[in-house]
């Protein structure tokens, strides 16, 4: 028998109990002692043969699955899947009943079972292995392999009963495990394990610390893509902060510029609201230092005055927008003094930097308002000069009266009408709106303006005198808040007829109010009778003299009460009875006084044209005091 046999069992991968056959056949055909020699020699190479092949074919799996696994870090997608094929590789190569992998855990100061591959039991995958305990703690303390055939009877590490407990119902004998390092730090441990007792090679424990040392590369490849991940999600987001703030800036500049530009243009509240509703949205609303609006760009709906103005004492007391709800609030001051608020409603949140144009639009809108009542005082002295001058009638034919009023847009000769318009004298704050306002409707309308204590006076062009009274009455008392009345006269033409127009206007305004019309407005024409006799040209005191002189002095000389007594005679239809009732006098006292005043107004007195004069000259008599007609002497 040829010794080339053994290159057949070879090629065809023969089990190794097959190379006895054909030295058993040799000695069954009864072969010469050399030839068996030969053949048991050709035997042994080829079982080494054999072993050196089948040693190579293992070594050759364990770098394809250390290659496989090299491919999978590079191709990191999924840590866990990554860890879950080298867990399932490390049992494949090692011909284990299981392996699995525990992770460190720096917060509870353990390991934890992170991976396993063909575990049944529940308690096994989920345990816990403190450091230095079981054979696995043991591994993660010192960082040194170890591999125990038989774990229950191996002393070399501390037994911990729910560990064993844990190792005892995976039924697992033998074990092996390996640390995974990341430079000196470990940071779990790889392991394998079988149902069995068996001794594990030094080539199963060097395959195993591969695997491994691939696993720790995973594991460190993942944290630093989570922590780069992070990083870009970080910038990612800081980048979309630098955005939007860049684009807040961008926007507050906008702001910024538009309203500069107002200022320059000469813009008013109106257009600063406009802008900060153009840019912040919503709805805005400019309230002066009372609470009045002054502005308003969208509806920005029913406003809780007390709420609002608390927001703004409490803006004005921080120096920053306050918020109320969907209400934000900006004080607009000039240093310690209020002059009014910005009130913006918006369903959104305002940031920061827009909460700075609201407040920048409050500066502007201080500033405006500063600067419309520094011109319109400016203007408003020049138009009172000019209107004092002819109420007092000083040079009004010069040529510079005329020429005055040209550089005011005032044509003295055209129509005009003079409006007396009486209010309370208050506080500064009253005193400077009826002033701007006054100033304001007078430029806007080529008229004169002039300010006499409770008086405002203003010449405007016109021909309808009741209606300018009304209107200022309206007008100027809304700006106030408190009743205005207005009294006009006219229409004049011409500087030399405003004097006598003034005092006509004025006693207009002064019937009113004894009329108890206060917070009217009217022209002695819209007056009745009394407008006729108060009105221009008209000898009122005269007029008076003739018809109550006597009871008038005698009341005066006496300090009796024949004139109250005679106003409410007439006043109750002539009855003796009623007056006495609403004088709580004596009827009798009535009597006596009407007979005096009989004495002194002498006989027919109470006859109807001379009673309705009385009477006319009592109505007159309760307006106060009133001029005399200019020019009658001796009076």
């Amino acid at each position: 028998m040829s010794c080339t046999v053994f290159l057949e069992l070879l090629a065809r991968e023969a089990p190794p109990v097959e190379f006895e056959a054909p030295l058993v056949e040799a000695r069954a055909a009864g072969a010469a002692p050399e030839i068996l020699a030969e053949l048991d020699r050709a035997k042994l190479a080829a079982l080494r043969v054999r072993a050196l092949l089948e040693h190579r074919a293992r070594r050759e799996a364990e770098l394809s699955a250390l290659f496989e696994t090299a491919g999978d870090l590079a191709g990191l997608r999924d840590v866990g899947a990554v860890l879950e094929a080298i867990v399932r590789r490390a049992r494949r190569l090692l011909h284990a009943d299981i392996s699995y992998m525990t992770l460190h855990d720096a917060d509870r100061g353990d390991t934890y079972m992170r991976v396993t591959d063909g575990s049944v039991s529940a308690a096994f995958r989920a345990l816990r292995l403190p450091m230095g305990a079981g054979l696995g703690g043991l591994v993660a303390q010192t960082g040194t392999p170890y591999a125990s055939p038989d774990y229950f009877a191996d002393e070399r590490f501390r037994h911990r009963t729910h560990i064993d407990v844990a190792v005892k119902e995976e039924a697992l004998v033998a074990i092996l495990g390996v640390p995974m390092r990341l430079g000196a730090q470990i940071i779990g441990v790889l392991f394998a394990a079988n149902r069995s007792a068996r001794p594990f090679a030094q080539e199963e424990v060097a395959l195993l610390a591969s695997l491994a040392a691939h696993a720790a590369v995973a594991l460190d490849n993942a944290r630093l893509l989570e922590e780069t991940r992070t990083a870009l999600g970080e910038l990612s987001a800081a980048n979309q902060l630098i955005q939007a703030r860049s684009a807040a800036v961008e926007r507050a500049a906008q702001a910024h510029d538009r309203m500069t530009s107002l200022v320059v243009r000469g813009g008013g509240v109106e257009d600063v609201a406009a802008v900060v509703t153009d840019i912040l949205g919503g709805a805005l609303m400019v309230l002066d230092a009372d609470g009045r609006r002054l502005a308003a760009v969208g509806s920005v709906g029913d406003l809780d005055e007390a709420e609002v103005a608390g927001a703004a004492a409490a803006s004005s007391g921080l120096g920053r927008t306050v918020q109320r709800g969907d209400l934000w609030v900006a004080s607009v001051a000039s240093g310690a003094e209020n002059l009014g608020t910005l009130v913006l409603r918006t369903p959104d949140e305002v940031s920061g930097t827009d909460q700075r144009i609201l407040e920048r639009a409050a500066l502007v809108t201080a500033l405006l308002l500063l600067f419309r009542r520094t011109a319109a005082a400016a203007e408003g002295r020049v138009r009172g000069e000019l209107l004092d001058d002819l109420l007092t009638g000083r040079d009004v034919h010069s040529d510079a009266m005329y020429g005055r009023a040209r550089l005011l847009g005032v044509d003295l000769d055209a129509p005009h009408i003079l409006v007396v318009a009486r209010h309370p004298a208050g506080d500064p704050g009253p005193r400077q709106r009826t002033a701007f306002w006054a100033s304001s409707d007078a430029a806007s309308r080529h008229g004169l303006v002039a300010a006499r204590g409770e008086e405002t006076i203003l010449l405007l062009p016109g021909v309808h005198p009741g209606a300018a009274a009304q209107r200022v009455a309206k007008e100027l008392g809304g700006s106030l808040g408190t009743p205005v009345t207005a009294g006009a006269a006219g229409p004049v033409q011409g500087p030399a007829a405003v004097a006598d127009a003034y005092r006509e206007a004025r006693r207009c305004a002064e019937a009113m109010l004894a009329l108890g019309r206060a917070g009217e407005g009217a022209s002695c024409d819209e007056l009745g009778f009394v407008g006729l006799l108060i009105g221009q040209d008209r000898d009122v005191a005269g007029f008076m003299e003739s018809a109550l002189g006597p009871v008038l002095a005698y009341d005066r000389r006496r300090g009796t009460a024949l004139v109250q007594t005679l106003d409410t005679y007439f006043g109750v239809g002539s009855s003796l009875s009623r007056t006495a009732e609403r004088l709580h006098i004596h009827v009798n006292t009535v009597t006596q006084r009407l007979d005096r005043v009989g004495r002194l107004l002498g006989d027919g007195w109470q006859a109807p044209e001379r009673a309705l004069e009385i009477q006319l000259a009592l109505r007159l008599n309760r307006l106060g005091p009133l001029p005399r007609r200019p020019g009658r002497s001796g009076e």
